[in-house]
């Protein structure tokens, strides 16, 4: 079966985003810093529709997950913080659900991404993304309270955590309000000078409600 996983860059003190991060300063004060090695490179440019890039550690990382994912969720905020930016053909090239209460018809982009909302909570997200990514996995896009849904339902199968050597300070942290049953047990550690990759297989204990 496909794997549920998310990839999330994070600084040193915890935080995957800034304080104050809405649609017109996506990612918070300070957020864009944590994910500045990956601007770089080539495969990331590539889905952005830019020439040129880095052929490296992170860019082999980066051009891996854009191949496995054959389909993405996310939440509303994330969705709001990008809809502006994103360019046409968007990144994802592969469908979307997001996560809100407020209906609205799909919207159909260049490449291959259609934005489907989902008002009925993640299962349902879930179980549309795995009927459309076929064989290939469902990559949990974010924000941090998306990814701590799927985390407390025992719904997410891996954890990637691009930790960046910074010190932000403030904002929003993934793991406030996680359980402490959660199981991260590390299946890989990248290192390159901009950042360390590192990758976990996510359980909790028997017995432990997630």
């Amino acid at each position: 079966m496909s794997k549920v996983f998310a990839s999330l860059g994070m600084s040193l003190d915890g935080f995957i985003a800034g304080p104050d991060a809405r649609p017109d300063n996506p990612l918070g004060d300070g957020g864009m810093r944590i994910h500045e090695w990956v601007f770089g490179v080539e495969s990331w440019r590539e889905r952005q529709s830019i020439g040129g890039g880095q052929t490296n550690q992170d860019d082999a990382i980066v051009r891996e997950n854009f191949s496995r994912a054959g389909a993405y969720i996310m939440g509303r905020q994330m969705f709001a913080e990008g809809e502006a930016g994103w360019p046409d053909p968007p990144p994802f090239r592969a469908p979307v659900f997001v996560l809100t209460h407020t209906p609205r018809e799909p919207w159909v982009r260049q490449g291959g991404t259609t934005f489907t909302f989902v008002t009925e909570g993640i299962d349902s997200a879930l179980a549309r993304a795995r009927q459309a990514a076929g064989d290939k996995d469902i990559q949990i896009s974010g924000g941090a309270e998306t990814v701590r849904q799927f985390i407390d339902a025992g719904l997410l199968d891996e954890l990637q955590i691009h930790l960046a050597p910074l010190v932000l300070g403030s904002g929003v942290r993934l793991f406030d309000g996680v359980s402490p049953g959660l199981n991260l047990e590390p299946t890989r550690v990248v290192d390159s000078p901009q950042v360390t990759h590192l990758t976990y297989r996510v359980s909790s204990p028997p017995g432990l409600e997630p």
